[in-house]
């Protein structure tokens, strides 16, 4: 499965309703899981970003699908970045002229 990481910013609106964040995480990582996702880590960051979420997704199609209805909800801004693994890079770079 492709994975991505997530760099996340809270809202005013999700900044204004933090305690509800756990809740609204718990709900985000199900929705995942129930499209056939894993939830790597999630990690709350100090500095340019307010956290940080490592993911695997079934396509990059399923994810985009998931991250708007996510942000849809007004409380996250995301920057998606899909990562490619060491072994799958490798041959990439092994036949570079």
């Amino acid at each position: 499965m492709p994975t991505y990481v997530i760099l996340g910013h809270w809202s005013d609106q999700g900044i204004r309703n933090i305690k509800g964040q756990p809740q609204r995480t718990d709900q985000t990582i199900q929705a995942i899981e129930a499209a056939g996702g894993k939830m790597i880590g999630l990690w709350t960051t100090m500095g340019r970003y307010d956290f940080v979420m490592v993911v695997e997704g079934p396509s990059d199609e399923q994810t985009l699908g998931q991250l708007l209805a996510v942000a849809s909800q007004g409380n996250i801004r995301t920057e998606t970045l899909k990562a490619f693994p060491r072994e799958v890079v490798r041959p990439i770079i092994e036949r570079l002229p």
